[in-house]
């Protein structure tokens, strides 16, 4: 007797990403992203008008993702959708409308959360991408978060480290704003770090302990060294943006992968994954590629699609949560801060 399918729709609308994927058996069928742009000339996400755009994306969005995957609604086996961490009124568009649909489809409903799916995407059936075996250490890095996670199973995670203060994310996109760079300004420290002098400017590494990050001292200290060069020299940061961008650069991987080697050491632990929108940055990646050689770690790096916030990776969390039977009522609502 053939096995049945497994359709699952996933809904991201955590930020300001309208997002929806179809996954069949875990395998990827579609996964479609609508950016908004609106933001760009307000330097960061305002969430009034993130909400509104996700209204206007929703429908349009799922309708390009049935359509890629060549189904209609009527074969999907059920919905999963971010129910947080995130901004309220985003997260509430994506609630509402999957709560919906599932209503009207009378199929299963999957809450999701958001930073376990970033995890999970490891798991997504991706030639040439090889799946981590439990236990397994994450590295969940982005605007909003900065996590060492142990994995023990699809759904048992610990947060053994996070941050005191800003995501390095965060740290990445502020240090592009006092350099005069356009929002987000994190993929463009990457871009001119790759010609520049990672050891031009030496910057100090906050002493936080054991498992945990700080980087504001780290935001205040590239501030204050770029207003000290500035004011002998106004040309400065034009005259030198890709040594800044490479330090900035090297010493921010340089705080992440300290507390890696430690995470390692404590739990005993080799198998390192890194996951979240900052890990698509070229100097996490090519850390990691070094230390898999230097200490024998494996680690696994996923497609870049599917490090920033994307709906296949709350399909595939979706399916794992499908086949273990937790389904959400209709009474759930979304919730902007959410644990594991």
């Amino acid at each position: 007797m053939a096995t049945q399918n497994i359709y699952i729709l996933g809904i991201e609308s955590s930020c300001d990403d309208t997002a929806a994927a179809v996954l069949c058996n875990g395998e990827i069928l579609s996964n479609v992203v609508a950016t908004q742009e609106i933001h760009e000339k307000y330097g960061g996400v305002v969430p009034e008008l993130a909400s509104r755009a996700h209204q206007q994306n929703v429908v349009p969005v799922i309708h390009e993702a049935l359509k890629r995957a060549n189904i209609s609604k009527n074969d999907l086996t059920a919905i999963a959708f971010t129910r947080g961490p995130g901004l309220m009124g985003s997260l509430l568009v994506g609630t509402s409308f999957a709560k919906s649909m599932a209503l009207g489809l009378n199929i299963p409903l999957l809450d999701i959360n958001h930073m376990q799916a970033h995890i999970l995407a490891h798991f997504i059936e991706e030639k040439g991408f090889e799946k981590p075996k439990f236990p397994f250490l994450s590295l969940t890095i982005s605007g909003g978060h900065t996590q060492i996670v142990k994995v023990s199973d699809y759904f048992e995670m610990e947060v053994i480290g996070e941050t005191m203060d800003d995501a390095v994310g965060e740290a990445f996109d502020k240090s592009a704003k006092i350099l005069g760079l356009p929002y987000p300004g994190g993929p463009l420290i990457d871009k001119y770090s790759k010609m520049g002098n990672p050891k031009a400017f030496p910057f100090p590494k906050p002493k936080v302990g054991d498992l945990n990050f700080s980087f504001s001292g780290l935001k205040t200290s590239i501030l204050y060294f770029i207003q000290k060069k500035v004011k002998e020299d106004p040309d400065f940061i034009k005259n030198n943006l890709d040594d800044i961008c490479a330090s900035v650069q090297f010493t921010i991987v340089n705080i992440l992968m300290d507390k890696l080697k430690k995470a390692v050491k404590q739990t005993g632990i080799n198998r390192i994954a890194i996951a979240g929108g900052v890990s698509a940055n070229s100097g996490i990646r090519e850390a990691l590629v070094k230390a898999e050689k230097k200490y024998g770690w494996e680690t696994f790096i996923p497609k870049f699609e599917y490090t920033t916030d994307n709906a296949a990776m709350i399909a595939i969390a979706g399916h794992y949560k499908f086949l273990a039977g937790e389904f959400a009522d209709m009474s759930i609502t979304a919730k902007a801060r959410i644990k594991f």
